[in-house]
């Protein structure tokens, strides 16, 4: 029996148990790194010890980002020739490779490959998982699920603070060893589950595997397959791939800037305001308090070494728990207004903490005073962390795979991706490897602190007000609505000014996609399902209809 008998919401929730733990290894890996570098013997066996091998480890810890990107960019084509279920295990597997030699290294040479190696797994794994969980999912709980995988993906970035910080009062090689081999842990567990899983439906239709994908549809929403629903969202799929086939844009005639004469399925359009989420999340300012919050502590409020280390530890956990609030919200309040009140908090929070630590340096004031107002920022930039724990860690993830039509949806979330872990590599790198990417962006935040001072926070204020009207004029909404009823309004509208289609930004389904729904379910309900199920391997419907529904 398939699936172990599971069906319905517990075929659901082990396919999401596979996604979240590969975002929970995402989360561990981004972290673990941050506390291996400063561990004593870590630094004795690489000799990377002495101000004379800064620059090396830091080209030890950016590494990382640079095989994530390629990764990334790799899953264009792996996740469309393999399907879903066997990339992820593809970048599993790159992943275990990578750790293992990290794990057993005792050089920088072996140390940098494992980096390289492991961060290719996980760009493939990162641009696929949200992918399959989309795929998979009932349009109720697309957005919950999604949304539950980043924020184990902050759990994983928790877990790894707190175990370097536990093990850094440890001697020896398992001081840095063992946080290194916990990432074992959550690959074990993805071997264990996504071999018997399902694949994507919608893929499986795409590659004309027609009998398969009607028996995991009738699965995952426990019905039969000849239930008028089943067939009707069959249907609307192939009617998509069908409709993106006929009228889509090449991956070669989108690199050459070829869209159509009309745009056809506004193809270049999607994958940029895709790719336009990942990038915000990057220049909303996260990586100056994620990945530098103790040297922000330190350098601009004042704080000791460890003061700052644990307030750092303490506030993964205040934005573990205050992303909760994203899952019910995300389909209550539609991805858009979600992301522009996140901005909007952002925003308000730099606002704040440029305005304490300009007065925190101002030398008519006291000592002790100076020092009560740079303490007040701390609050802030724990603000920081619940406005974009609940708009900007799980939306930017989730809307390439809605927003791209079914035949670039892998594409478009590697290119989402690939966009994320470029910017994420321009924020974090500090050290030559910057120019592979962009010239003038050379140790930004460590470099921006040092001579800029309460200046360099204006910077993410501008960011986060500008994506204010972006989101407002550019983003439609795509909470309460099934994959197709994007891939449609795509098809009905070329408006480049979205805002103009109230339908198109209304935080619930349009009714007009609702009636389209159960007049078709009401249909199919009539016809001898016999009729509707056509022979495996042709993916070729009826050219009458297709015009028909076409002009409809």
């Amino acid at each position: 029996m398939p699936y172990f008998g599971l069906k319905g919401g517990w075929l659901t929730f082990w396919v999401t148990v596979a996604c979240a733990t590969d975002m929970t290894l995402f989360g561990y890996d981004q972290g673990v790194f941050g506390g291996v570098i400063v561990t004593d013997d870590f630094l004795n066996t690489l000799h990377l010890n002495g101000p004379q091998n800064t620059s090396l480890l830091g080209t030890v810890t950016a590494i990382y980002d640079v095989g994530c990107f390629f990764g990334a960019c790799a899953a264009f084509w792996l996740g469309e020739r393999l399907g879903r279920k066997k990339t992820v295990l593809v970048g599993t597997t790159i992943m275990t490779i990578g750790a293992i030699l990290q794990i057993s290294a005792y050089s920088v040479a072996q140390m940098i490959t494992g980096r390289v190696i492991a961060g290719i797994g996980n760009g493939i794994n990162t641009a696929t998982a949200p992918v399959w969980q989309s795929e998979t999912s009932t349009v109720k709980w697309r957005g919950k699920l999604v949304v539950i995988e980043l924020i184990m993906n902050i759990a994983g970035f928790s877990l790894s603070n707190w175990m370097t910080y536990g093990f850094s009062y440890t001697n020896g090689p398992i001081s840095w060893r063992f946080p290194l081999a916990f990432q074992l842990v959550f690959m074990i567990i993805l071997f264990s589950t996504v071999p018997w899983l399902p694949e994507s439906p919608r893929w499986l239709i795409a590659h004309d595997c027609e009998d398969e994908a009607f028996q995991i549809l009738a699965d995952l929403e426990n019905k039969d397959v000849d239930h008028p629903f089943i067939l009707t969202q069959h249907r609307e799929i192939l009617y998509a791939v069908e409709y993106e086939r006929k009228n889509g844009v090449s991956w070669m005639d989108l690199l050459r800037g070829r869209t159509g004469a009309q745009g056809g399925t506004c193809t270049l359009r999607r994958l940029l305001l895709g790719a336009g989420t990942q990038a915000m999340q990057q220049l909303a300012g996260v990586n100056v308090t994620s990945y530098y919050l103790p040297t922000v502590l330190i350098s601009s409020v004042g704080l000791t070494n460890e003061l700052a280390r644990l307030l750092a530890a303490c506030n993964s956990v205040s934005y573990l728990l205050f992303s909760l609030i994203a899952i019910p919200n995300v389909e209550r309040w539609g991805r858009r207004r979600l992301m522009m009140y996140a901005a909007a908090g952002q925003c308000f929070c730099y606002l704040i903490i440029t305005i304490l630590l300009r007065f925190s340096v101002d030398s008519s004031l006291a000592v002790q005073s100076q020092r009560q107002i740079a303490s007040a920022s701390i609050a802030f930039f724990f603000l920081y962390y619940v406005c974009f724990g609940i708009g900007f860690q799980g939306v930017p993830w989730l809307y390439p795979v809605e927003v791209n039509s079914l035949a670039m949806r892998t594409k478009g979330a590697a290119v989402g991706t690939a966009t994320n872990w470029a910017f994420n590599f321009m924020g974090d790198s500090q050290n030559e490897l910057t120019l592979l990417f962009l010239p003038i962006v050379v140790e930004i935040t460590p470099i921006g602190i040092q001579t800029l001072g309460w200046r360099f926070y204006v910077i993410w204020i501008i960011f986060n007000f500008s994506f204010l009207p972006i989101i407002y004029l550019f983003y439609p909404e795509t909470a309460d609505r099934s994959l197709e009823d994007i891939d449609r309004l795509y098809r009905e509208n070329h408006d480049l000014f979205i805002f103009r289609d109230k339908e198109a930004i209304a935080p619930k389904r349009p009714a007009a996609y609702v009636e389209i729904e159960e007049n078709e379910v009401r249909r199919n309900s009539s016809i001898d399902p016999r009729i509707l199920r056509r022979a495996v391997g042709k993916v070729t419907s009826n050219e009458a209809e297709f015009e028909e529904r076409e002009k409809v």
